[in-house]
């Protein structure tokens, strides 16, 4: 495409110069790039940066066009918009053809079990021959095709939401499954998509109200999926239902058409009978944690919905390998491991009572919590951990640029008030060999909050990180092999 045809439908004339790329971040940027200015989001414990700050930058860079809010005279063409998020969406849709028109997208949002759900359809679709693409926080799949995720954002920027959607097209998949985090609604970075099924998993008012501000907001934002699907799968236990029933919708759970009885937690997963307006069967789901039902109901009601059999939903859901860094297992005996994205108190205390349940020793628990995120977070998360971990282990966790000391004594203080046992170990590798040390048969070693992630902040630098291939290592340094490759994984 070339900058005159991108840039037609807002009247800028402009040289038919071919374009290679769009991007708000400055150092993307390449010979060929359009730069798109975007003010950044104001937060209580960070200034902003804002993209007109590097405009400069991006044309030593090579950008031939730049589009910003603000009244500028450029060398290059300039196109001045109201609002550079939503121009960042319509361009990246144009820019990459409007893929989303060559696929049926279903959309996934919910406080907690979002990724779960995500993948779990995607399964069920692909196990029944629809080829599928599938975007979210632990894995980006073509088909059966595993991508790195992209960062640390559940749903990324516009333009590699549009990218990868072009790319799943072009290969000529007929689906595809979209985590979509509230982030991502108010932020726009899925604008121009409209879904075929939108779900709406869970909602906790107390999350990512530093973003929101109230849980209002928090609730409208997400409640945009819904407002862009042709049929809602909602959760019967929603807040303010009545609200997003204003459309075609699909209730799951209690009261809802689809819901599950005689729910059994046995050691190797979940069983229930699946009662759905397309019949009812025995279900099973290889997954810890009770919550995971939630899940199942919503994976499954959106399938159905889609055009499903019964029989097919139900052999997807017993052959599902889990979702990486969600309750995943990577050593049973002598004593168990476990690995969980909670970062939350919330979350966690839904891990931790989970794995309560089926262990006959003591629980270990590693965590720490997030700089430059709630502070009442560091606080719920200690309190969680003093009352239902025998041991806390309090270390780094994405720090950023606050000072890992002052988290992990909010944590400590948090932990003491509760008459909690813990340990303050700064460095996670180090905290994670410390609780494996000291773990006899029998007890459960739980290592949270980092997940599937592939990253650990510290100050101003992104590092490397795996928590499962730090845990082997640290397991086989003690003499012991782990479970070997985990869901979606190979062996290390």
């Amino acid at each position: 495409m070339t900058l005159e045809e991108l840039f037609a439908p807002y009247g800028l004339k402009a040289p038919p110069l071919p374009v290679r790329g769009i991007t708000l971040d400055s150092r993307r940027v390449e010979p060929g790039f359009v730069f798109v200015a975007v003010p950044g989001v104001p937060l209580p414990h960070r200034k902003p940066l804002d993209g007109h700050d590097f405009i400069l930058e991006a044309l030593r860079k090579g950008a031939i066009a730049v589009v910003g809010e603000r009244a500028l005279a450029l060398p290059v063409p300039y196109l001045q918009v109201a609002d550079s998020r939503l121009a960042l969406a319509h361009l990246a849709r144009r820019f990459h053809g409007e893929p989303d028109r060559r696929l049926v997208l279903l959309g996934v949002t919910g406080s907690k079990g979002k990724s779960t759900t995500a993948s779990l359809l995607h399964h069920l679709l692909q196990g029944a021959g629809v080829e599928t693409a599938l975007l979210s926080t632990v894995a980006l799949r073509l088909g059966e095709e595993a991508r790195p995720p992209m960062g640390h954002f559940t749903t990324p920027e516009a333009p590699e939401v549009y990218g990868f959607l072009r790319e799943a097209a072009d290969q000529g998949l007929e689906a595809a499954v979209l985590e979509v985090s509230s982030h991502a609604l108010a932020l726009k970075r899925v604008e121009g998509l409209a879904y075929r099924v939108g779900v709406f998993v869970s909602f906790y008012p107390d999350d990512h109200l530093d973003l929101h501000g109230t849980a209002e907001a928090y609730f409208g934002a997400k409640a945009l999926l819904v407002e862009r699907s042709e049929l809602a799968v909602l959760n019967a236990a929603l807040p303010h239902l009545e609200r997003l029933k204003g459309r075609p919708h699909l209730l799951f759970g209690p009261g809802g058409e689809v819901w599950g009885e005689g729910l059994r937690e046995e050691a190797e997963g979940l069983r229930f009978t699946l009662h759905t307006p397309w019949g009812s069967g025995e279900a099973f789901l290889p997954m810890l944690g009770t919550y995971n039902l939630d899940n199942a109901l919503a994976a499954s009601a959106a399938a159905l919905a889609f055009g499903l059999p019964l029989e097919g939903v139900l052999q997807g859901l017993a052959t599902f390998r889990g979702v990486p860094g969600r309750m995943e297992v990577v050593q049973k005996e002598p004593f168990r491991v476990v690995i969980d994205f909670a970062h939350t108190g919330k979350s966690l205390e839904a891990a931790l009572q989970t794995l309560r349940r089926t262990t006959k020793g003591r629980l270990l628990l590693v965590v720490g919590a997030a700089g430059e995120r709630d502070p009442r977070r560091r606080e719920d998360i200690g309190q969680v951990a003093a009352r239902l971990a025998d041991k806390a282990f309090f270390t780094e966790e994405d720090h950023r640029t606050e000072d890992l000391g002052a988290i992990l004594q909010a944590m400590a203080e948090a932990a003491a008030r509760e008459g909690g046992t813990y340990e303050l170990v700064p460095d996670r590798k180090e905290a994670i060999l410390r609780a494996l040390s000291e773990a006899r048969e029998g007890d459960t070693v739980l290592l949270a909050g980092k997940g599937h992630e592939r990253t650990l902040e510290r100050g101003t630098l992104a590092l490397p990180w795996d928590e499962r291939a730090v845990a082997l290592e640290a397991l086989r340094a003690l003499g012991f092999r782990g479970q070997g490759p985990g869901p979606g994984q190979r062996g290390l």
